[in-house]
């Protein structure tokens, strides 16, 4: 495209020339000019000078034109390349995480390794393993750091250097990163590949983010640089690497480099740090706004299932992601006005029942289920980058939880089926009491690019009567004016 675009404008300048020439060459060749026909030359120059103006000291913005034109078609997982950090320790126990959301059908990406593993070859299930450079002439001062942290970050230059065609988006994660593909595709829609942006998230942990930076994207959440200022970021990254011998981690280390470039970073909620242990339940139940786009530290907390080990737990919220991927942990709340009931649904993992009526601004905040990363006395290392609300310590007083059991897709919509979870001998409300299975109905989210940019909660309808053992609930499109509330 680049070189037609070329010849066009190498055409057009031809023509310009000639037509010039053929107009002006009869003034010109006389000794003497009379006064029409300097006027007619003047006016001659004045036109050629403005369409020289036009097409040629505009060249480089007219070619940049051309090629986003041919570049404007929607963007597609084939456009996005992953690069993921590993080591030949860590490889083959991660990778049950890559088969998660790897498919060498649809996905492309790299695992680089410091060095061959065992299990590193032959393994078509995976992203295909490179062996990183050598990186033992770049400095690294950090007392009790690891020195791996320079060949991570040097996988920004050499996965550029590859030179793969037709790469939008460069993705960068490590190997125990968990993507939502699709998820990533609709949000990265939202940019212009052809301009520079640097598109991540902060660390959830206030401590983390004073520690490193509250301006960097963390490496474990996964981050995502356009192609365009990739190519401009592998040209120039060695040197920034002799710079900043004192960063603890990679993920520094590009940021810092980044910033050099003068590019900041483009805040996206649905890229998650995960620094946090113990049960996820209060930050899953309450997701931003925005598809979710990745999940790091898995292994360091409990299953988001009962019942199930990390894995298992993994693959059952995938069978829901796979049947609706925009959908996946999007809250939405309803009310049961006649049994004063407020329902919270995290679609394809959670739904929690209230007592009473709940405001949906207090239930958009997580609650606190959670421990914090690093394990302190300090006060300020519990402290997170959201409001929390208190998780009661006396689990009668909790909400009570159904968790996602099964599902059922078709051309008619998504059944969804979430059983209850006991787990305390309480004495509860009848309503609540007696309700052990909720069937959620549902057609699948298709969001455009423009609803991406501005996104809406969507409204559900209890359909089913909640004092017999089941309830049935319909996700929906909210009507212009509908508002979120019990009606009292």
């Amino acid at each position: 495209m680049y070189q037609k675009a070329k010849r066009k404008a190498n055409s057009v300048c031809k023509a310009i020339r000639f037509w010039y020439l053929s107009l002006s060459l009869p003034f010109v060749m006389p000794k003497t000019l009379t006064s029409s026909r300097f006027k007619t030359l003047l006016l001659v120059l004045s036109l050629f000078f403005n369409l020289y103006i036009l097409f040629f000291s505009h060249a480089p913005q007219f070619l940049i034109s051309s090629y986003s034109s041919s570049s404007s078609s929607p963007t597609t997982r084939r456009h996005l390349l992953f690069a993921i950090a590993s080591s030949s320790g860590s490889w083959p126990r991660r990778k049950p995480y890559l088969r998660l959301w790897y498919s060498p059908a649809s996905t492309r990406a790299f695992a680089f390794l410091d060095r061959e593993a065992p299990e590193s070859a032959g393994d078509g299930s995976v992203a295909p393993v490179i062996i990183s450079g050598d990186t033992s002439r770049f400095p690294y001062t950090v007392r009790g750091g690891l020195r791996s942290a320079i060949r991570v970050a040097r996988v920004v230059k050499e996965v550029v250097d590859r030179g793969e065609p037709d790469v939008r988006w460069f993705v960068f994660g490590d190997d125990d990163t968990v993507f939502f593909v699709d998820n990533l595709v609709k949000t990265l829609s939202k940019y212009d590949h052809d301009r520079w942006y640097y598109i991540g998230s902060n660390s959830e942990s206030y401590m983390q983010n004073v520690k490193y930076s509250f301006d960097m994207a963390f490496g474990g959440g996964g981050f995502a640089i356009s192609h365009s200022l990739a190519r401009v970021l592998a040209t120039v990254f060695d040197s920034c690497l002799m710079r900043y011998g004192h960063l603890y981690g990679s993920d520094s280390r590009v940021f810092s480099c980044v910033a050099e470039l003068g590019i900041g970073l483009t805040h996206e909620p649905g890229f998650h740090q995960v620094d946090m242990r113990g049960n996820l339940l209060g930050m899953l139940s309450a997701h931003p706004l925005s598809p979710l786009v990745s999940l790091h530290h898995l292994g360091a907390a409990e299953p988001i299932f009962p019942n199930m080990n990390n894995t298992q737990a993994l693959e059952h919220l995938f069978q829901a992601m796979n049947a609706d991927p925009a959908r996946i942990l999007q809250q939405t709340v309803c009310y049961d006005r006649t049994h004063s009931l407020t329902v919270s649904v995290a679609w394809g993992y959670a739904i929690q029942v209230h007592d009473g009526n709940e405001l949906l601004p207090d239930l958009l905040s997580p609650q606190k289920t959670f421990m914090p990363w690093r394990r302190s006395r300090n006060v300020e290392a519990s402290q997170y980058m959201f409001k929390m609300r208190d998780y009661p310590r006396d689990t009668c007083k909790r909400p009570t939880i159904f968790y996602l059991e099964s599902l059922i897709s078709n051309s008619h919509g998504i059944s969804s089926n979430y059983t209850r979870h006991t787990v305390e001998n309480c004495s509860k409300a009848n309503a609540i009491k007696n309700l052990e299975h909720i069937r959620v109905i549902s057609q699948k989210l298709e969001l455009d690019v423009e609803e991406m940019k501005a996104p809406r909660r969507q409204c559900c309808t209890i359909l089913g009567s909640s004092s017999n053992d089941s309830m049935t609930i319909n996700i929906r499109r909210c009507r212009d004016d509908e508002l979120i509330s019990m009606n009292i």
